[in-house]
């Protein structure tokens, strides 16, 4: 037996490690090499040497990662991409057809809601935004015979709503839709949304997978081998693939990410209850929290709650733009799961191009991906950065 098999019912952080690779038999190289190479040389015509040919088609590095991802999401297979957004892009052609139907989170993602609404409509696709944390609403928002997709996001982006997965594959699969979740807020580590009745599930690797600011990327993991290989397909046919490094560099973040995100739930947990007993902050949205209304549901399905915190000002949008500006350890910026702290704006930066529409976030908002940093430090810089606003 392979070591590879032998890591089927391993702990998630074993597999993290070990999976999609084992040490190279010439060298006994621990760690995969970074195959820059765009082909490979074939032994006779059509003779390819364990099915490489062009690495657009496949890259020993980018293997290793969709192995490893297959793994830690207790899925058959894993497709890298370049981007989050390239992912769900190849993940939507693939699963719809001109005048499909999907649902979506109506606190989705921008970038997502932008993809959607401005490039996927025009290939005939319709979508309708419902709150993912009411089951009846999302049941009321497919249109039978129509809606192939359900999608959802858990937490939500920046709102962090609560979707109940398991509740939710069933109202899909009732009408003949997939489910696909979006596990980016959660990681593998904190939630394995296959295990619990969806379909597919997507990612932006550029946040807490890779975990260090440095490279963008995404990725798609599924069960069921028929949808594997309508992805496998047009990953191919279409191109917007990992890199060798990226890939790479995202396998090197995705070993260390169960001891990551212990200490980001560490230090959100600890942010959470400061910013609950400020004057300044009019609620403190973390799922986490016994008030937040999808706590119950979190516990059910996540490990912890996140490194993800939100919260409103009780002095409108200028206070929060000013709390965002006077931070000194939080860095002012967009994305999130890096091991540094960010804030943002999510009205004016990752929201913006929602605005005015159904999906619209308030203007007091003020979103904070909790790093690893000393927990103490952090709620002094926000402190400090509320007292002066």
């Amino acid at each position: 037996m392979s070591e590879q098999q032998h890591l089927g019912k391993a702990g998630f952080e074993t597999k993290a490690i070990h999976a999609g690779y084992e040490p190279d038999p010439t060298t006994g190289a621990v760690i995969p090499p970074i195959y820059a190479t765009t082909t490979y040389k074939q032994d006779g015509v059509g003779g390819l040497r364990n099915g490489y040919e062009y690495s657009r088609s496949a890259n020993p590095t980018r293997t290793a990662l969709e192995g490893a991802l297959a793994a830690v999401e207790e899925g058959e297979k894993g497709f890298a991409f370049a981007s989050g957004l390239a992912a769900e892009d190849t993940l939507i052609r693939s699963l719809m057809r001109p005048g499909d139907h999907m649902v979506i989170p109506d606190d989705a993602y921008g970038g997502t809601h932008r993809l959607i609404d401005k490039v996927e409509s025009q290939w005939g696709i319709a979508h309708t935004p419902a709150q993912v944390a009411d089951v009846d609403a999302v049941a009321a928002a497919i249109q039978p015979g129509k809606t192939k997709v359900v999608w959802v996001e858990t937490p939500t982006n920046p709102l962090l709503n609560i979707a109940d997965i398991s509740a939710l594959a069933t109202v899909a699969h009732e009408a003949g839709a997939r489910l696909v979740v979006d596990n980016t807020f959660a990681s593998p580590y904190l939630q394995q949304p296959l295990t619990l009745g969806a379909d597919v599930v997507v990612h932006s690797t550029t946040k807490y997978v890779g975990g260090h600011s440095d490279v963008v990327g995404g990725a798609v993991i599924v069960r069921d081998l028929e949808i594997a290989e309508k992805i496998g397909y047009l990953q191919n046919a279409a191109g917007a693939i990992a890199d060798p490094f990226g890939a790479w560099l995202t396998l090197r973040g995705l070993k260390t990410l169960g001891v990551r995100m212990d200490r980001h739930c560490d230090n959100a947990e600890r942010v959470a209850d400061f910013l609950t007993s400020h004057p300044k902050v009019g609620e403190v949205i973390y799922p986490g929290l016994e008030t937040h209304p999808g706590h119950t549901v979190a516990q059910k399905q996540m490990k912890r709650f996140g490194g993800m915190v939100s919260f409103r000002v009780t002095g409108g949008e200028a206070q929060a733009l000013a709390v965002c500006e006077r931070t000194k350890i939080f860095t002012l910026g967009e994305s999130l799961g890096g091991v540094e702290s960010l804030i943002e704006h999510p009205g004016k930066m990752t929201h913006a191009s929602v605005a005015g529409t159904d999906l619209e976030v308030p203007a007091d908002l003020v979103r904070l991906s909790v790093g690893i940093e000393y927990a103490e430090d952090l709620v002094a810089d926000l402190e400090q950065a509320l007292d002066q606003s």
